[in-house]
């Protein structure tokens, strides 16, 4: 019988074999995934957590932090799954955070104290759009037509019922209250399936540009007594206005209001992961207005204030007044 010699040289090898491995592994288990709700594929929210992962992911072997995206129905879906965990940051309506945070609305029966504010990004007009053939000049001339309000779930929806009832009108108004989501209904326009869509979006959006350039969709201004009640009442509400021209078919500017898009995150995110995150976004600021349209115009130190109701996660806050911002 042979007996074989575990060699010196041998066993150096066997040594490095498992430190490489135990250093893999500590290596992976320091790894942190995080992930941020958006909305529809085809909205400015998708893009704004694609833009955020694609510069965290570039220094992802210096933080340890790997991002992620994830579709959603959008903001107050993002707001309660980030309260439930299932998220890590996620976009909402600046109105849907002071909701959150001042247990009104949607929230009425459940605030949620922990919620954290990140960043404002771009505001956000209420966009009404009508089919070509609907015959509609203004937002009343909807009653008893088919209508989107909005996915239950998203800041759109929220923010249409809250205009249908500064209106005194409700969902039995029109002869269809559909509810796709934001992906799903410039296509049900364009196939004659709904007469008109109310939508939350930065522009400029392919969920508006699709439709106005496909089958000639009109934009419908939003003013008049109950959206000025509105700018009165509430504090995250502004007038906006949609330059003319910046979609097909559409001329002329269309006055409305609207919201601010924001990120937020819970209390119980650690700082480092926060910290990390707006410094990769403000780091490479020049990269990231680039990434869509809609960023083109962003300053920085407005970014830290409008919009945003909610507490400043310390995390970000560290690194605002680092910059000097704050």
């Amino acid at each position: 019988m042979t007996v074989r010699l575990f060699s010196p040289r041998r066993a150096a090898w066997a040594a490095a074999a498992i430190g490489l491995a135990l250093t893999a592994d500590t290596s992976f288990a320091q790894q942190r995934f995080i992930t941020i709700g958006t909305g529809g594929v085809t909205g400015v929210y998708y893009a704004v957590g694609g833009a955020v992962c694609r510069l965290m992911n570039k220094d992802r072997q210096k933080t340890g932090i790997r991002c992620s995206v994830e579709s959603t129905g959008g903001s107050v879906f993002n707001v309660n799954a980030i309260r439930s965990g299932e998220l890590d940051f996620g976009m909402s309506q600046s109105d849907v955070e002071y909701n959150a945070i001042k247990g009104e609305g949607q929230f009425k029966d459940a605030p949620f104290g922990d919620l954290r504010a990140v960043f404002s990004v771009h505001p956000e007009p209420f966009t009404v759009l009508a089919r070509k053939e609907a015959g509609v000049a203004k937002f009343e001339d909807f009653k008893g037509k088919r209508f989107n309000v909005g996915n239950p779930g998203s800041g759109t929806r929220a923010s249409m019922e809250q205009l249908l009832e500064a209106m005194g009108w409700k969902l039995s108004d029109f002869s269809l209250a559909s509810e796709l989501k934001a992906d799903e209904q410039g296509p049900a326009l364009c196939d004659n399936k709904i007469d008109g869509f109310f939508y939350g979006v930065g522009h400029p959006s392919a969920a508006i540009q699709d439709p106005t350039t496909t089958c000639g969709a009109k934009l419908v201004s939003l003013v008049g007594p109950a959206v000025e009640a509105l700018l009165k009442k509430y504090p995250y509400y502004s007038e906006a206005t949609i330059p003319g021209g910046m979609y097909a078919n559409n001329p002329n500017p269309t006055k409305t209001y609207g919201v601010r898009a924001l990120l937020v995150t819970s209390a119980k995110q650690p700082d480092n992961v926060v910290y990390n995150l707006v410094k990769a976004v403000f780091d490479n600021f020049d990269e990231f207005k680039k990434l869509h349209p809609a960023f083109a115009h962003l300053d920085p130190k407005e970014m830290v204030k409008a919009g945003i109701t909610a507490p400043l996660h310390p995390g970000a806050e560290k690194y605002y007044k680092e910059k000097g911002w704050l």
